[in-house]
């Protein structure tokens, strides 16, 4: 059993979509679900801004071949873990 709930999955989904690093979400709604279970597997586990901004930068420019200054992918990390943290998500996750 994955350790977040749907609440989780949906709530990243929004704020990937919201992030749209290749600008497509308004017509793709599902193109960023390849990094949901990745970024929850490293929010359960604890990882930092760093971590996640590094995944981020990564996948904007391995995975979707873009330059990833552009999109941000620090400022993201730090919205990430700040909404994991403040929806409750972490302590939901620790006791899975």
């Amino acid at each position: 059993m994955k350790p977040w709930s749907t609440t989780a999955q949906r709530e990243l989904r929004q704020l990937l979509n919201e992030w749209d690093p290749i600008g497509v979400a308004d017509l793709v709604g599902d193109e960023y679900d390849c990094l949901l279970a990745p970024l929850l597997g490293r929010l359960c586990r604890g990882a930092d801004g760093t971590e996640i901004g590094a995944y981020l930068r990564t996948e904007v420019e391995d995975h979707f071949g873009l330059d990833p200054s552009a999109s941000r992918p620090e400022a993201m990390a730090a919205r990430l873990t700040a909404w994991w943290t403040s929806a409750g998500h972490r302590d939901d996750a620790a006791g899975a």
